[in-house]
């Protein structure tokens, strides 16, 4: 346990050190959020580029324990298109917040980011069925060859499933990462459940939990900065990215998809009803963006930052923790109980904007 405490804190230090200088570069570079536009709740130009830091953090951190990284089942080529990904993530984020970028060009690095995952190797052979037995994403395989006559395999199911997956996890981050402190502070979360979930004896994987851990000391390094009130910022990039490594870590850890749904779970179903609603509002759900996500619901009910940060905290603490203890019938009901306070907190609001409208009227 020392040795993991050590690398928590390691991982923590980097990140601190590597915010503090992107902080001052991005200042320099004047690449800040402006307080413009309906979504923007700060009242100062606020430095960009955060998720660099955490980037860096956390892939020094891997190379520097690369050795036990590839104990297991994983390989360099799994972590090398793992990192490239990211890597496109952070050239896109950059762009982004530089100058930008409209949602179609937007959408490019996130894809591009999937793709080399994909071919870095990392993909989802079966997942538990909650009822019983295991579902295969592998039988239906496309025979590919590459460089020398190299055979390799399209799995369609799987990588279909990786690709939605993937893109999910990035876009709930994204769409997530609207007050100080919220994303950052889930990642860290749900870095700690993996790393409790692959160190119990039934799930032990030292290599993803070694991971999951420097993802949580990243973030808890970052987090000393980006909590309320926040000095530096995600960008679009470290917003994808984190949603990225959840994901990413969920799948090579042998498809622990409940967990990060666990952890995710009321941000899941917030973007989910966020695009419902916008579809029967004959809306482009992924072109328009308003203040009705349930953290600036929340922050209009006069809840305040932090409180708002603090109950997703509580809700990915407690979900997350359940999945140590539960076995798959259990996650099932445990994401059904999600569910239902969800459809219950729309439920509501919906009932307080009638009322706010009757009122009006």
């Amino acid at each position: 346990m020392q040795f993991y405490l050590i690398i928590f804190f390691f991982s923590l230090f980097f990140s601190v050190v590597f915010t503090v200088l992107i902080k001052k570069l991005a200042i320099k570079f004047k690449i800040v959020d402006k307080p413009e536009g309906i979504r923007k709740i700060h009242k100062k130009k606020i430095p960009l580029l955060g998720g660099i830091a955490i980037f860096l953090a956390f892939f020094i951190m891997v190379f520097l324990v690369k050795d036990r990284l590839t104990m297991g089942d994983l390989e360099i080529s799994h972590w090398l298109g793992f990192f490239l990904g990211a890597l496109v993530l952070m050239i896109g984020g950059f762009w982004d917040d530089k100058y930008n970028l409209k949602a179609k060009y937007q959408i490019i690095f996130p894809l591009l980011a999937v793709f080399l995952v994909i071919a870095g190797g990392v993909g989802i052979e079966k997942i538990t069925n909650p009822l019983g037995g295991y579902l295969y994403l592998d039988n239906f395989k496309i025979l590919i060859y590459g460089a020398g006559n190299t055979a390799h395999y399209f799995t369609v199911i799987s990588d279909i499933f990786l690709l939605v997956w993937l893109m999910g996890m990035m876009y709930t981050t994204k769409l997530l990462d609207g007050i100080d402190g919220l994303v950052t502070g889930v990642t860290a979360i749900g870095g700690i459940i993996i790393f409790l979930f692959t160190m119990t004896t039934r799930y032990f994987q030292p290599d993803i939990g070694l991971a999951a851990l420097i993802l949580a000391g990243a973030c808890a390094g970052f987090l000393i900065f980006n909590f309320h009130p926040a000095k530096i910022f995600l960008g679009d990039g470290g917003s994808l990215l984190l949603g990225y490594i959840l994901g990413v870590l969920a799948i090579i850890s042998g498809g622990k998809i409940a967990i990060a749904l666990l952890v995710m779970g009321l941000p899941i179903m917030d973007v989910v009803w966020t695009i419902l609603r916008r579809l029967k509002q004959g809306i482009n759900p992924f072109k328009f963006s308003d203040r009705k996500h349930l953290h600036f619901r929340l922050l209009d009910l006069g809840i305040g930052q932090r409180k708002t940060v603090l109950i997703y905290y509580g809700f990915s603490v407690l979900f997350g923790l359940s999945a140590l203890f539960l076995q798959s019938l259990g996650k099932l009901f445990a994401l059904g109980l999600l569910m239902a306070v969800m459809l219950f907190i729309v439920v509501g609001f919906s009932y307080l904007d009638k009322k706010r409208i009757k009122n009006y009227e």
